[in-house]
């Protein structure tokens, strides 16, 4: 069963964390204060952990979702950008929304973004070499001069909480000339690309904007310094990392300890290591994890799994983080990069949806990550819509999964689990089935413990079952393609996770 600690969550049953935003929420500076006055709401929903999004000023101001990562002493506080608040609010609304969060027995959990610099304040004549952008490990010009994107002055800040200044010694390499005015890949002179990197395109370490040297001591002790003053300054608990396949592999196991020693907290870490390859990702995290990962390669089955074309469901989770390492898995769906339109898109169809779902917050492996734009759609575009067996899902998962799993995933498009629930939680246990389009039915063991019991379909619209002496039955499930059984006593966690959260303005 998944370590909670791992997370933070103190000991928390059933975790589930939220990703607490979309890529297209509206740039009015409204979302800290929306979490705040939502916080209790969302906790009740089963939330145990929410991820914000970036919360630092990025290079398209108000308009920046937050990776285009310009001052990240900038939380909304300095006129910069041509904004004073960034996409989701100010800095005291930042800071308000994370104390009501806790408050509402919430882990907040702060995006990290240090790969890379935009937006610079002013440019460099710099000697560098362009590179293949296939392959970053071949040269395909002589060492020229460039005029590079690489001083970053904050002027609008003027020293505030710190007066360091980035210029190009403290990177790696761009992606423009400004002399030539053209894109490409530029590896800075006297520097070398990171080697502990994913070796994509030779070797990815470079991936956009002005590529952070994190190997450089002046740049590692500020980023450890500002480390501690946003842990200190905004209250989150813990942080979640993105881009690692394109960072040293050591900067953090550097960074996260020296936070740790500096604050005597846990500091709870999750990372992005964007990836198919389960091993991949077991590698980056080595015999002594100091984070948990998201399981991209379970993403991609579910995704590929939600088309219903010859996809195996019995072998849903082979080659998954979940499956290698449950304790430090991360299971999603969605997120912000496989939104329609985004650079990772591979959103899972809306009728497997809830399936996927399932899969993720009933089981006993792993933490679930649940998605903004699945639970509340993603009405700004219109490009997704929301789940609305999520919300359900969400409150068996915190009322209803408990006790000893028990499998039957022997057909291709007929799967099933169950739950047995126990004595500390009143009418647990719960029935699973997954079909890939057909109508059928499964023969599942719900436990001795449920024999002769009701029970009836939450999810899918078929008739109750009754439990057999042996403590099993044949559960139904429609073409549609999921069916969840509970026992008849937990009619009334049903009927109140009927109702679904609502966004409201």
């Amino acid at each position: 069963m998944s370590d909670s600690t791992t997370l933070g969550f103190g000991g928390r049953e059933n975790p589930i964390l939220l990703q607490g935003f979309a890529w297209d929420l509206a740039a009015d500076s409204s979302h800290w204060r929306y979490l705040a006055d939502n916080a209790s709401l969302i906790a009740d929903s089963g939330v145990t952990a929410i991820w914000l999004p970036p919360a630092y000023k990025g290079q398209a101001g108000v308009n920046d979702v937050g990776y285009g990562v310009y001052d990240t002493y900038d939380l909304g506080e300095f006129d910069q950008k041509g904004t004073i608040p960034t996409k989701y609010g100010t800095k005291d609304e930042y800071v308000a929304a994370v104390a009501s969060l806790r408050a509402a027995g919430m882990t907040v959990l702060a995006d990290i973004v240090l790969n890379h610099r935009m937006g610079a304040d002013g440019a460099e004549e710099v000697c560098a070499t362009e590179v293949d952008a296939a392959d970053r490990r071949k040269p395909i010009a002589d060492p020229a001069t460039i005029t590079a994107w690489t001083r970053f002055t904050f002027p609008g800040r003027d020293g505030t909480y710190s007066d360091f200044t980035w210029d190009h010694t403290c990177f790696l390499g761009t992606d423009w000339d400004e002399r030539t005015r053209r894109n490409g890949v530029w590896l800075f002179e006297g520097k070398e690309w990171n080697e502990d990197v994913t070796d994509e395109l030779g070797n990815f370490d470079y991936l956009m904007g002005a590529d952070v040297d994190l190997n450089n001591p002046r740049v590692s002790d500020e980023l450890i310094r500002w480390g501690r003053w946003y842990l200190q300054t905004t209250g989150v608990d813990g942080v979640r990392l993105d881009a690692l396949k394109h960072m040293s592999r050591e900067f953090y196991r550097r960074w996260l300890p020296a936070l740790r020693e500096a604050t005597g907290r846990e500091v709870p870490a999750v990372g992005e290591f964007w990836s198919r390859d389960a091993a991949e990702l077991c590698a980056y995290l080595g015999e002594e994890p100091i984070m948990s990962m998201f399981d991209t390669p379970l993403h991609y089955r579910l995704y590929h799994a939600s088309f219903k074309d010859r996809f195996d469901l019995s072998k849903i989770f082979e080659h998954t983080l979940v499956e290698a390492d449950p304790d430090h898995a991360i299971t999603f769906v969605e997120n912000h990069d496989t939104q329609p339109g985004q650079s990772l898109q591979s959103f899972v169809e809306p009728g497997f949806k809830p399936a996927a779902y399932a899969l993720i917050l009933l089981r006993q492996a792993g933490t679930p990550c649940v998605f903004w734009g699945d639970l509340f759609g993603t009405p700004e575009t219109g490009d997704l819509s929301a789940c609305v067996e999520l919300p359900l899902l969400m409150r068996l998962r915190r009322s209803l999964a408990f006790g000893p799993q028990h499998d039957v995933f022997n057909a291709a498009d007929l799967v099933g689990f169950t739950r047995e629930g126990d004595d500390a939680h009143p009418g647990s246990g719960l029935a699973v089935v997954l079909s890939t389009g057909v109508a059928a039915s499964k023969r599942l063991y719900a436990g001795a413990r449920h024999a002769g019991e009701r029970w009836i379909c939450a999810i899918g619209g078929h008739g109750a079952v009754t439990i057999g002496g042996d403590g099993s039955a044949e559960f139904p499930v429609s073409e549609t393609g999921l069916s969840v059984y509970v026992p008849a006593s937990a009619r009334p966690i049903i009927d109140r996770g009927m109702t679904r959260l609502v966004r409201v303005r």
